[in-house]
C-alpha cells in the first residue's frame, strides 16, 4: 500500500487531507510542530503516523518521508498579517523549508509531490477573474514567499524528474479554522462574532470581494492532483469556487444563518489585503478534473453547525 505524507497535516487543511486520506484506507503520516497546527485536529485520525518537528530539520524530513510515494506539502506560516508584522520566519519556514522537503523527497524518489500555494501571488491586480498565465503581483513577503516555492516545484521537476503541482488556494474555509488565533481568518471571526453577539471587525468598507472555497472541495482537489493519470511538471492550478462575494454579503449570509443581524465595525485597511478576487478554475478542470462539490453558502452552514457545536461542547 502506498505511504502518503502531509507536511502540516494537523493544520486545518493538513488534517482535513489527512482525514481524508485515513477515509479511503491509505497510510498517512503527518510532520507537525505544532507551531500553527492544533493536537486536537489528530484525535480523530485512528492509524496515522506521527513525525514531530519542523520542515527545516532534513534529517526529520528524510525519516518521515521513507518509503513515502506522494507528498502533500501543507507545512508553511500561514498569514498575510504574521509575514509583514514578522518577514524572516515566513520566508524561512516557507521557502527553505519547500526547498529541504523538496530536496529530501528527490533522494527518497518520491514520486509526486501536490503543493500548497496561495491566490496571494496574484496580489491587487484588478483584472477578474485570476488566471494562472496572469504575470503575479504579490504584495506581502507571505505572497513571495509561496510564488517562490511555486518556481522552486517547477525547477525540481525539470530539473531532477519529480512530479508536482502547485494548487493556488482561494481563501479555503472550514468547520477546523482556529477561531481563537489572532491571525484568525474572516469566515470564523464573522461566525464566532454571530455566536457571541459581538461587532466583528471589518478591515476597509466591507465591499472587496474573496473567491471562498470550502474544505472539502480543496480536499477533493488534492486527492485529485495526487491520482491523476497525467504527467505534472510543476504545473500552477487555482482551487476555488469560481463564485465572487464581497465581506458585507459574507456578513449578511452568516447573519442569516445565525439568525441575528451583524453590525460590523470597520477599520482601516490592512497592508499586504488585496481588494477583489475571484478565480478562473479552467485549468484545474482540465489538468485533474477538479470541480467544486459544495458551493459558498452551504459551506456556511456546515461550518456554522460545526463551530455552534464546538462551543455548545465546552
Amino acid at each position: 500500500m502506498a505511504v502518503h505524507l502531509v507536511t502540516g497535516g494537523a493544520g486545518f487543511i493538513g488534517s482535513s487531507i489527512a482525514e481524508a486520506l485515513l477515509a479511503k484506507g491509505e497510510r498517512v503520516r503527518i510532520l507537525d510542530d505544532f507551531s500553527s497546527g492544533r493536537r486536537s485536529n489528530l484525535e480523530g485520525l485512528k492509524g496515522a503516523e506521527l513525525f514531530e518537528g519542523s520542515i527545516l530539520d532534513a534529517e526529520l524530513v528524510a525519516k518521515a518521508m521513507d518509503g513515502v510515494e506522494v507528498v502533500f506539502h501543507e507545512a508553511a506560516i500561514p498569514s498575510v498579517v504574521r509575514s509583514v508584522e514578522r518577514p524572516q520566519p515566513s520566508m524561512l519556514t516557507n521557502v527553505q523549508g519547500t526547498t529541504v522537503v523538496l530536496d529530501v523527497a528527490r533522494a527518497k524518489g518520491v514520486r509526486r509531490l501536490v503543493f500548497a500555494a496561495s491566490s496571494s501571488a496574484y496580489g491587487d491586480t484588478p483584472t477578474l477573474p485570476k488566471i494562472e498565465t496572469m504575470t503575479p503581483s504579490p504584495r506581502s513577503p507571505y505572497a513571495i514567499s509561496k510564488l517562490t516555492c511555486e518556481h522552486l516545484l517547477t525547477v525540481f521537476s525539470s530539473i531532477y524528474g519529480i512530479e508536482t503541482l502547485s494548487l493556488r488556494y482561494f481563501n479555503v474555509f472550514g468547520p477546523r479554522q482556529d477561531p481563537t488565533s489572532q491571525y484568525a481568518a474572516v469566515i470564523p471571526n464573522f461566525i464566532t462574532a454571530a455566536m457571541h453577539k459581538t461587532r466583528p471587525k471589518v478591515f476597509g468598507d466591507g465591499e472587496q470581494t474573496r473567491d471562498f472555497c470550502f474544505i472539502a472541495n480543496t480536499v477533493d482537489a488534492n486527492l485529485l492532483a495526487a491520482s491523476s493519470s497525467n504527467k505534472l511538471s510543476g504545473e500552477v492550478v487555482n482551487i476555488a469556487c469560481g463564485e465572487r462575494i464581497s465581506l458585507n454579503q459574507l456578513l449578511a449570509i452568516i447573519g442569516e444563518i445565525s439568525g441575528s443581524k451583524l453590525e460590523a465595525e470597520y477599520l482601516p485597511t490592512r497592508a499586504g489585503d488585496v481588494r477583489d478576487s475571484l478565480a478562473s478554475i479552467d485549468a484545474a478542470r482540465k489538468l485533474i478534473g477538479y470541480e467544486p462539490k459544495v458551493d459558498v453558502k452551504a459551506g456556511l452552514r456546515q461550518t456554522y453547525e460545526a463551530f455552534k457545536a464546538l462551543y455548545a461542547s465546552r
